[in-house]
Order: structure tokens, then C-alpha cells, then sequence
């Protein structure tokens, strides 16, 4: 029987790509989205069924397990990839925003691995892949409630690697950088404007140095990488027993992880970051 993986989502960017070459490697795929109407591609690539989820519905979360069940005859592999970032200062995210970054980002995967693990246990094995953020790295200025979601799913992760290992349940941590795909770069949410002059006119400033930043990493072929090889890793987790659970990609993340393990502290670190990172007052 061929093994199955339901994916969060799917409409773009990592979440397709991964049900792309999942789908390439054999594997059934339940690829989610919030419209799968407006698919394109995935409905006709062999071994994939689309269903529509909301992952902050439980309801929802638990209708599409069972859906992946009764098409498909087991779970082996969820992926959590559905999420969403947001550019603000602290002082600038409304309590709403706040809310919701933490539904989508945190308890969205919560509810799916909630659903799926007693079935997971049941079958004396599973794979649960989270993709995170090199944000859950590193406080990013400018992203601090992103920052603080991917933290809450990293430390989450982690604890879950632990308990998890006892009923064949493997756990890993994707932690990407800045691609073109990812919110990081062209946010859902963008606040740049709230709150008050000074708030906003330090807002843009610090945006602007980040993206300049940026741009000057990828024209020395560093920060943005080719997606694929998120879905690739996001696939090696999946079948590879050695993987760990924190797996930075791409070259700007795997840059945070050598200059957390060479700081000397996490202070000294953290003082590079700002270095690096914020704008000349």
C-alpha cells in the first residue's frame, strides 16, 4: 500500500511544491488549501485528492482526516505548512492580529496534529513535519510576533520530538529563510502604517534595511534559493529516519545556525543580529 501524507497548505509556495514531489515519489497526498477550487495543477497529478481546510477549525481539521481515511486507508506524514507572517513593530500589531497570527501559526498546527496522532499510534508509526521559520531561530526587529509563533511551534516541536519517540512518531522542524515564496518577504499582513508617526517612520526604516540586506545576500547567490529544496527536505524528513528535528534551509538560515554555534552565547548572538540588522539611528 502506498503511503500517505496530508499536507496543510497547498494553494502556493511550499505546501504545492511539496505535494508535487510527494505525488512524483509514489506517495498518496491529501493537499489542503482554503480554496481548492482555484487549483490549477495538483487535482490532476497522480495519487492527489484536494480538500478544502481552514486549519483554525477543528471541525474542519478532523472532517479532512477523516476524508484522508476513508480515500486513502492511513496517515503517514503530516505536514504543517499552512501560515502566515507580518511585518510590525510590537507597538504596531493589534490585538486581532496578534490573535489570529497565533491561531494560524500555533494552535492551526495543534488542531491537525491533535487529529492525527491517535492514528498515528495506532499504526505504531507516523511523521509530523512543521514548517517553521528561521524567525523561530532568532527574534527577528520588525517581526516580533512572528518571531514569538514560530518560537511557540519550535518549542513545541521539540517537546512533542521527545514524547512522540516512544509510539513511533517522529517530529522535525522545518526552518526556512527568505524565499520568494515565503511571507517573510511579501507578508499577508503588512502594518508598516499603524500606530503613531514615530512608530511608522521607524517601522519603514528598519523594513528597508532588512530588505536591503536581503537583496545583497541573493546577488551573491545566497538568500533566495530555489524553493524546491524546502520540499525536498520537507520529503527527506518524511522518510528518512536520520533527520534531525531542526533542519534550518537555505543559506541565510543555515548562516543563523552557524552564528548561533560560534557566538559563545546566546547575548553575543543576539548582538550580532542587531549589528547586522538594524538601521544607523
Amino acid at each position: 500500500m502506498s503511503q500517505t501524507v496530508l499536507i496543510t497548505g497547498c494553494s502556493s509556495g511550499f505546501g504545492k511544491l511539496a505535494a508535487k514531489t510527494f505525488s512524483a515519489n509514489g506517495w498518496n497526498v491529501m493537499a489542503t488549501m482554503r480554496s481548492p477550487e482555484k487549483d490549477t495543477e495538483l487535482a490532476s497529478l497522480p495519487g492527489v485528492a484536494l480538500g478544502r481546510l481552514d486549519v483554525v477549525d477543528r471541525k474542519n481539521v478532523h472532517s479532512v482526516v477523516r476524508d484522508t481515511l476513508k480515500r486513502f486507508g492511513r496517515i503517514d506524514c503530516l505536514v504543517n505548512n499552512a501560515g502566515y507572517g507580518g511585518n510590525a513593530l510590537f507597538e504596531q500589531f493589534s490585538d486581532l492580529a496578534m490573535n489570529q497570527m497565533f491561531a494560524t501559526n500555533v494552535f492551526g498546527p495543534v488542531n491537525a496534529m491533535r487529529a492525527v496522532m491517535p492514528i498515528m499510534r495506532a499504526q505504531k508509526q507516523g511523521v509530523i513535519v512543521n514548517v517553521s521559520s528561521m524567525a523561530g531561530l532568532v527574534g527577528l526587529p520588525g517581526h516580533s510576533f512572528y518571531s514569538a509563533s514560530k518560537f511557540a511551534l519550535n518549542g513545541l516541536s521539540e517537546g512533542m520530538a521527545l514524547e512522540s519517540e516512544a509510539f513511533g512518531i517522529r517530529v522535525h522542524l522545518i526552518e526556512p529563510g527568505a524565499y520568494p515564496t515565503t511571507s517573510f518577504n511579501a507578508s499577508t499582513e503588512d502594518h508598516l502604517d499603524s500606530g503613531d508617526q514615530q512608530l511608522s517612520d521607524y517601522s519603514r526604516k528598519l523594513r528597508a534595511q532588512i530588505e536591503a540586506i536581503g537583496q545583497q545576500m541573493a546577488q551573491q547567490g545566497g538568500a533566495l534559493s530555489n524553493p524546491q529544496e524546502v520540499a525536498d527536505k520537507i520529503y527527506a524528513c518524511a522518510t528518512d529516519p536520520s533527520m534531525p528535528i531542526h533542519n534550518p534551509t537555505g543559506a541565510d538560515a543555515e548562516m543563523l545556525e552557524v552564528m548561533i554555534q560560534t557566538a559563545g552565547s546566546r547575548q553575543k548572538f543576539i548582538e550580532q543580529i542587531a549589528a547586522m540588522l538594524l538601521p544607523q539611528q
